[in-house]
């Protein structure tokens, strides 16, 4: 042993708080042939940029024997697609095992974005090589450097609808206050714009992104808060934007952004980067962008394909990419919401495997875990609460299918049951940082119109819609409902989802044309004014069987103008 505290002894005297220090090669000549097993434990429990933005801070601990070891924990920077530690030998810093420590190193910004992406790890050297002690851990504050610093904007009201382009008239006239578009990423590489990042050039599809302008534009100029949700679609001439080893795949309509490499990880942050500059609000023709949803309903791989892979081992890639995009969100509008999605299957054995399917809940409690583990971010949920089956508008009838229960274990939540979400988030342990529920957005709902087993069911699509849209403005800890759909979509009614406010013309296969108003487009225009809405709705009590609102919503907002 005296060996070894002579190791320690010439570890104290170089192991001063600095940058890229090397391991003496006598670590390994003196600790190689300790047999002992290690023991020693680490936790950064705090990782931060300071107030002035020079530094980030570091705290950490670490606890247990020095045995096998050279009586030292080491902090180590890794880049977000590294896992292991290989045969590096640099540090950060150093402390003795049983000690804190509390470090700032280096943080600049302006010519190295890097470190505001990175990752931080404590481990020990056991003679050979590092050995990893603690969970990686991420700047948790990176929204200080955005320069875009103003509150987020809430909007007059939650009713929002997924609108054809060529329809903005139609949904001002409705007074939606949230719209919902799609963003491919490899839609909008191509030429016309270059944008440099961190030393790289990348060239953006500059008539696609116009397209986007006018649009958001056009809707945030109007005090419509809008919401991206982002897709990874399949383009062989980006093939960095997928992981490698995966091809193309039949029945699956996008793929898992790709973080995991460091090509992959370097354009995913430029494409993101790109478009949270782009639409931060400073530009007066592009618009503003306020929430961002990264991925559709990722519970489910045919939204979000990468292979076959166990819930932890999928969330964890999953969360690589959305950390990745949650920083080049943040740290330019410190107040956008990001967002993951998730279809209706809560809990149902029947629609989760552990492979490409998997519960709601599963991916919500591994999620946070994870972040709770390795950094907070103040992430949020969108949601689909669609009804059962979706070809049916009733709801509220979806109890007697068996997926409905009224506590977290149930294999759906929908409208039905929709207060089980909230519920469930207002637990401590899923409130963020800040000890707030996190924000929830319904991004995807619908109602048909027309039913496979009776036809015409326009009545009850505009009860499914008074009912559900009360039940959200009445629920406090819910912010938007996003309707799905301002028109009919041909595609769509082949398998009788009549979803729209508007007929189509179903002759038109490849385009969607709008025809005539059904019963829900005014419903739905007047569903959130104070003056109107009761009466607006009062047909659907006969149909729900009730003779006030408040009846069936505890919370009913507009109780006290009931009769």
């Amino acid at each position: 042993m005296n060996r070894i505290v002579k190791t320690m002894m010439l570890a104290a005297a170089i192991c001063l708080l600095g940058t890229n220090l090397a391991v003496p090669k006598v670590f390994a000549d003196t600790v190689q042939n300790e047999a002992a097993a290690i023991s020693a434990k680490g936790s950064i429990s705090n990782c931060v940029i300071t107030a002035d933005k020079q530094k980030v801070q570091i705290d950490f601990s670490s606890t247990g024997s020095k045995e096998g070891t050279d009586g030292k924990v080491y902090l180590l920077e890794l880049q977000p697609y590294e896992d292991s530690l290989g045969k590096r030998t640099d540090y950060l810093a150093a402390k003795d095992i049983g000690e804190t420590a509390s470090i700032q190193i280096p943080f600049d910004y302006s010519s190295n974005k890097d470190r505001l992406y990175n990752k931080f790890v404590l481990a020990v050297w056991d003679g050979q090589k590092y050995v990893m002690v603690s969970s990686f851990r991420y700047i948790s504050n990176l929204e200080i450097v955005a320069a875009n610093q103003k509150a987020f904007k809430e909007p007059l009201t939650k009713k929002g609808l997924n609108i054809e382009l060529d329809m903005l008239k139609d949904a001002f006239t409705l007074g939606v206050k949230h719209a919902s578009t799609n963003i491919a990423f490899s839609q909008i590489m191509g030429t016309g714009i270059e944008y440099e990042y961190n030393g790289k050039t990348y060239h953006f599809n500059k008539a696609i992104v116009d397209d986007y302008d006018k649009t958001i534009n056009a809707l945030s100029s109007k005090d419509i808060s809008v919401t991206v949700i982002l897709l990874n679609d399949w383009n062989p001439a980006t093939p960095n934007l997928v992981h490698s080893g995966v091809q193309k795949t039949n029945n699956v309509f996008y793929y898992m952004f790709n973080a995991a490499t460091k090509e992959g990880y370097e354009q995913t942050r430029a494409i993101m980067s790109f478009l949270a500059e782009h639409y931060n609000g400073d530009n007066p023709d592009a618009g503003k962008v306020s929430n961002w949803v990264i991925g559709n309903e990722i519970n489910n791989q045919q939204w979000n394909y990468i292979g076959a892979m166990d819930v932890d081992s999928y969330v964890r890639e999953y969360q690589r990419a959305f950390r990745v995009m949650y920083t080049a969100i943040k740290s330019v509008s410190a107040n956008d919401r990001v967002y993951f999605s998730l279809d209706y299957y809560w809990n149902d054995p029947a629609n989760k495997n552990n492979k490409t399917r998997y519960g709601g809940k599963e991916i919500v409690d591994t999620f946070n875990n994870l972040v709770l583990q390795e950094g907070q971010m103040d992430w949020g949920l969108a949601y689909h609460p669609y009804p059962i089956p979706m070809t049916e508008p009733e709801f509220w009838d979806d109890a007697n299918t068996g997926l409905i229960t009224s506590d977290a274990t149930s294999p759906v939540i929908n409208f039905a049951n929709l207060s089980v979400l909230t519920d469930y988030f207002c637990q401590d342990a899923m409130k963020n940082a800040a000890g707030k529920v996190r924000h929830i957005i319904l991004t995807e709902e619908g109602f048909t119109s027309k039913s496979p087993t009776r036809g015409d069911v326009e009545d009850l699509q505009a009860a499914a819609i008074a009912y559900s849209y009360y039940l959200v403005d009445s629920n406090p800890y819910i912010d938007a409902y996003i309707l799905s759909r301002q028109v009919d979509a041909p595609s769509d009614a082949q398998s009788y989802l009549y979803f729209g406010l508007w007929y189509s013309d179903m002759n038109q296969k490849d385009r969607i044309v709008a025809t005539t108003q059904k019963r829900s487009w005014r419903v739905f225009l007047n569903v959130d004014n104070k003056r109107y809405t009761l009466d607006n709705t009062a047909f659907a009590k006969e149909i729900l069987g009730i003779e006030k609102w408040s009846d069936i919503i505890p919370n009913f907002r507009w109780r006290s103008l009931e009769k």
